[in-house]
């Protein structure tokens, strides 16, 4: 079974949505601690990102100096 092509393909897709689920999690603890607690809205654009949209933001962080330009960054991604 670990071998057929469909079961190589959900298990592609599992780790991908868990890389994608972490990714998360790991932009929003850093972002809770850089600004404290975020708004409901923030966090739920935030969990909506692709895993390379995710990335991207993880990068942008070490640039993004408020909440304000947060917020124009997820608005100009979603």
């Amino acid at each position: 079974m670990k071998q057929s092509v469909i079961y190589q393909d959900i298990e592609g897709v599992g780790r991908e949505k868990g890389r994608q689920e972490e990714g998360q999690s790991l932009v929003l603890r850093q972002l809770a601690h850089r600004f404290g607690k975020l708004p409901s809205v923030v966090h739920q654009r935030i969990k909506s990102l692709s895993l390379q949209q995710t990335e991207d933001l993880s990068i942008a962080l070490l640039d993004i100096t408020d909440l304000s330009a947060l917020e124009t960054w997820l608005q100009e991604r979603l």
